[in-house]
């Protein structure tokens, strides 16, 4: 477990899986930015079976209180910028229960999964993306240490149009 002040971070647990897959379908908790359609029942098992949803290729963490209150899931996996494998990197993503946004649990959940994939990971930098309106994410970002690096034009299809998203990143050592 990862433990910070407000939130911890942890390995997802069998008990979990149905909470996961319950709200992988509502969009209120996905929110209007990370909504992508409906998920098959089920579709987190095959990856808890085999790797726990913590392998290198893709993980999923659970955001709890300090009292292990279940709040949201944050996400990782890798991309690259070239063919060699120090040129790998990892992006995040976070989803909170909307009760739980705007009470600085994302930011120092952010923080924390950034300083845990430098820890574990040789890469240099972790990333993540944001949409363009989604102005409370950004700073929540800029709390957590990312520096904005500028706008990817029509990166993201969602919701029937395409968007524009804002990508922010934080360096080793940073």
């Amino acid at each position: 477990m990862i433990r910070g002040e407000k939130v911890c971070l942890r390995p997802v647990r069998r008990s979990d899986l149905a909470i996961l897959h319950e709200r992988a379908n509502e969009v209120d908790f996905e929110g209007e930015y990370n909504y992508f359609g409906l998920h098959r029942d089920q579709h987190l098992l095959s990856g808890f079976e085999a790797d726990g949803l913590l392998g290198s290729e893709f993980g999923t963490l659970i955001v709890t209180t300090l009292n292990d209150q279940f709040i949201g899931s944050m996400s990782y996996h890798p991309v690259r910028y070239g063919p060699n494998i120090a040129s790998s990197h990892y992006n995040i993503g976070i989803s909170l229960d909307p009760e739980q946004r705007g009470k600085g649990y994302g930011v120092e959940a952010q923080q924390l999964l950034a300083d845990y994939l430098f820890r574990i990971y040789p890469v240099g930098r972790v990333e993540a993306t944001t949409d363009i309106t989604n102005i409370p994410e950004q700073r929540a970002l800029e709390k957590a240490g990312f520096t904005r690096e500028g706008v990817l034009r029509q990166a993201q299809w969602r919701n029937g149009q395409m968007h524009d998203m804002v990508q922010y990143s934080k360096i080793r050592g940073e």
